[in-house]
Order: structure tokens, then C-alpha cells, then sequence
């Protein structure tokens, strides 16, 4: 199987558990690995047969600036299941969510999930 891997895409969103996060808002990065047959893509030349991260781009973007969640569960849940949808050439999706400096008090680079999808 072959593997596309697109790391650290990074963000500014008001997402947060805490009104003060969902008011100032937090940094996000954000890795997506697609595995799938994309060889398909070299004779073709075209972006439709493998994975494409413009597509990842504009998912993670339109999620990450639209509506407010909670939990970064839920905004990695949303990523993954529009890239999956959409990317049809995957076989299988993995996308991490990472929120930058977390709001706890001992300090810590970051606070991520990781959730996997499977056709």
C-alpha cells in the first residue's frame, strides 16, 4: 500500500473547552497520513486517483475556521470523516489533532488525538 503523509498544516481557531479559548482561540497543527493504491495517479496524472493534500487543505481549513467545538476529539472526528468521504482512492485515513501550549498549569508543548479510519 502506498502512503501520503501531509504534517503540521497549523491553524489559529477558537476552539477550546474554556470560553477563553473559544473567545481568543488556540494554535492547532494538524497531520494527515492516506494510505491507498495511488499508482494509478502516475499514468493518469490526475489527482483524482491518489490522495490530494490540496483537498486536505481545504477540509482542515473550512473546519478548523467554522464552527466552535469543545473538544479536539470532535474536531479531528469532522476532518477525518469529510477527508474520507470525499477521498475515495484511501483505504485508510489518520489524522492528529494537536493543540498547541494546552490550558493546564504545568507546561506542556501540546495536548493531541489521533483517530483512524478503515474501508
Amino acid at each position: 500500500m502506498d502512503k501520503i503523509t501531509i504534517k503540521s498544516l497549523k491553524f489559529h481557531g477558537l476552539h477550546g473547552y474554556y470560553d477563553q479559548e473559544r473567545e481568543d482561540g488556540n494554535e492547532f497543527e494538524i497531520d494527515v497520513t492516506a494510505k491507498g493504491s495511488f499508482r494509478n495517479a502516475i499514468r493518469d496524472n490526475n489527482l483524482d486517483s491518489t490522495f490530494n493534500y490540496e483537498l486536505v487543505e481545504e477540509v482542515v481549513a473550512k473546519i478548523l475556521n467554522g464552527e466552535k467545538e469543545k473538544l479536539i476529539e470532535a474536531l479531528c472526528f469532522r476532518i477525518g470523516e469529510d477527508l474520507f468521504k470525499q477521498a475515495t482512492p484511501v483505504k485508510r485515513l489518520k489524522v492528529t489533532v494537536r493543540k498547541l501550549n494546552p490550558p493546564i498549569k504545568t507546561p506542556a508543548d501540546y495536548a493531541e488525538i489521533t483517530m483512524k479510519w478503515n474501508r
